[in-house]
């Protein structure tokens, strides 16, 4: 082969790398873009999963799981006037830069759009993903949420109208909390522990706030991990994971770190219902 030949081969060769490079991934809303303050996810509707195959119909009326739905309820419901409550009350919150310290503690990092806007946007349009992916279920089975039955309150009462409209069942805070903590271990395996039991009890804060069955909580869960799943073939996610990972490492390198104070406090409460299912 000549060398003419040789230097071709090595042109193509360079050209064929370039076009199929790791794509950039945004960290702008405006790249993104957004829906009533949420930012748009990685999967179009038709790329989520479909829920009402993946989930069996709630519990009938009468069946030994609606009651122990019932006994859930009110486990779960009887710490709301206390610490454990008040941090199921901002669990609620899934509105950005708010939403995004959820899950600080448990990461180990701060999460911020100025100083870690990967990981930022990674939590923002999973959420979308998750979130979304509960509505086919949520849709055909319209199920009345737990304080709507007992005629109770919620944490959040301002949300109360709009929940009344909206279905219980799978929970779509559930789903997304859930897919939170998956991710979070792809980007931080070394944290999975913390990351999976925090979003194990952000879950569980629907049922301290009344406004989900524990049933409903199971069922979103496993909505959010087939989420996560259909997101491993997504090449704009998986580019966003890995420069998240390297957020973290310079975060973490920096010290921004959430105040010891204030994650003490968190696992304080979170404790208060460790015990209780689901």
């Amino acid at each position: 082969m000549s060398t003419r030949t040789l230097m071709t081969v090595a042109a193509v060769a360079v050209l064929a790398a370039g076009c199929s490079t790791t794509p950039k991934p945004p960290t702008a809303i405006a790249e993104v873009g957004e829906s009533h303050g949420y930012a748009s996810g990685y999967m179009t509707r038709d790329d989520m999963p479909d829920s009402l195959a993946l989930v069996p119909p709630p519990p009938a009326e009468g069946s030994a799981a609606l009651n122990d739905d019932i006994e859930a309820y009110r486990a779960l419901t009887a710490l709301r006037n206390g610490p454990r409550g008040a941090q199921a009350t901002k669990d609620a919150e899934l509105r950005f830069p708010a939403a995004a310290g959820h899950f600080a503690c448990a990461l180990g990092v701060q999460i911020s759009e100025q100083n870690t806007p990967h990981l930022n946007m990674l939590l923002r349009r999973t959420l979308a993903d998750a979130g979304g992916a509960t509505y086919k279920a949520k849709d055909k089975y319209q199920r009345t949420r737990p304080f709507v039955r007992f005629n109770e309150g919620t944490c959040t009462p301002a949300s109360e109208p709009a929940l009344r409209k909206d279905g219980s069942y799978p929970s779509g805070h559930s789903a997304l909390g859930w897919a939170w903590g998956l991710v979070l271990t792809q980007v931080a395996p070394e944290r999975a522990d913390a990351l999976v039991q925090r979003a194990r009890a952000f879950a569980q804060s629907r049922g301290v706030c009344g406004a989900h069955w524990k049933s409903d909580i199971e069922a979103g869960r496993l909505v959010g991990s087939t989420a996560v799943a259909r997101l491993q073939s997504n090449p704009v996610f998986l580019a966003q994971v890995a420069e998240a990972r390297k957020e973290v490492a310079r975060a973490r390198a920096a010290g921004q770190v959430p105040a010891a104070a204030d994650c003490q406090a968190e696992a304080a409460a979170l404790s208060l219902s460790k015990h209780l299912a689901p």
